[in-house]
């Protein structure tokens, strides 16, 4: 119980800042003073201070939506190993559960976007299933690559097995999944080339587009709710392929360098991602389908490697 109030105090903290720290990346990078790091925190804040405006033709799918979203991310991010390898839901379910945890908050997100009648929510609804229809298989694919070499589906046993000294982390087939997963990382948080989640250009906008009949106390949980999944995906990525740093014992001195070593490679990968969108241009909504089905070759590739070369 004590490791679970842990990491849900950790991916309910920790993943306003991430989002806060790519951003002011980005501006640094842009040569613009951009928000500040707290400032995720604030608008958190203020959303939860506001009234709710409902639309007269929402139904109770609408008011749900928000609490759904929230809570699949924060139960998936309690799924995956992040300071300690020792996942504190790690008995209930493993990629599988993970990957079916997500698809069920994109699912309720659509329906909230859908829900309105908006013509700009249903837009970004379809835009969004249409992404996940490629994104979804691709990840899984991907740790699937990984799940083979460790005989389980189960993530802690996943990154029990990459500790090992036999791992090879410069394997073409890992180094396959891992731009895989890469990719579908930035269609599941809609970052550049995918979308931007900084404009509201009707004709380019997937995520935001679902959000612009919310606000208040409903709007807050989905900004949150899609914060935490981006920090569950990054997660993800830097656990399974980077282990090094993680705690395999639960003492105080190893959950504190397992701390530090996550919040390294987490500025690590953030900073990936800030090189990405600053020097890539948003692709046309046309060819977004073309760089998934990129990422999802990439990682059928990388399992079928498993089998040619055991």
């Amino acid at each position: 119980m004590i490791a679970l109030a842990l990491q849900t105090l950790l991916l309910l903290g920790l993943s306003p800042l991430v989002t806060g720290a790519i951003r002011l990346g980005k501006a640094r990078l842009q040569n613009r003073r951009g928000p500040p790091l707290w400032q995720p925190y604030a608008d958190l804040a203020k959303f939860l201070r506001k009234d709710m405006v409902v639309s007269e033709h929402a139904s109770w799918i609408f008011s749900v939506a928000p609490y759904i979203v929230f809570v699949t991310a924060l139960l998936a991010g309690l799924m995956v190993p992040m300071v300690s390898v020792a996942a504190p839901l790690s008995l209930f379910g493993g990629a599988l559960a993970l990957v079916g945890l997500l698809a069920l908050g994109r699912f309720f997100l659509a329906l909230g976007g859908l829900d309105p009648a908006s013509a700009f929510g249903g837009m970004g609804s379809s835009r969004e299933m249409t992404i996940a229809a490629i994104a979804e298989p691709a990840m899984m694919l991907a740790i699937f690559t990984v799940a083979l070499a460790a005989g389980s589906t189960d993530l802690t046993r996943i990154v029990q097995t990459t500790l090992e000294p036999a791992w090879g982390l410069a394997n073409p087939m890992h180094v396959l999944a891992f731009a895989a997963l890469f990719i579908v990382l930035l269609a599941e948080t809609g970052r550049i080339p995918i979308d931007n989640p900084a404009t509201h250009l009707e004709l380019t906008m997937i995520h935001e587009a679902m959000l612009l009949e919310y606000s208040g106390r409903q709007l807050a949980l989905m900004e949150w709710g899609a914060s935490i999944k981006q920090l569950v995906l990054m997660t993800l990525l830097v656990n399974i392929f980077f282990p090094a740093g993680i705690a395999t014992e639960i003492t105080p001195t190893a959950l504190g360098a397992g701390l530090l070593a996550y919040a390294a490679k987490l500025l690590l990968l953030s900073t990936a991602i800030v090189l990405v969108e600053t020097t890539n241009a948003k692709l046309r909504l046309f060819r977004v389908p073309d760089l998934l089905s990129i990422a999802f070759a990439v990682a059928l590739l990388a399992l079928f490697s498993t089998f040619l070369f055991p």
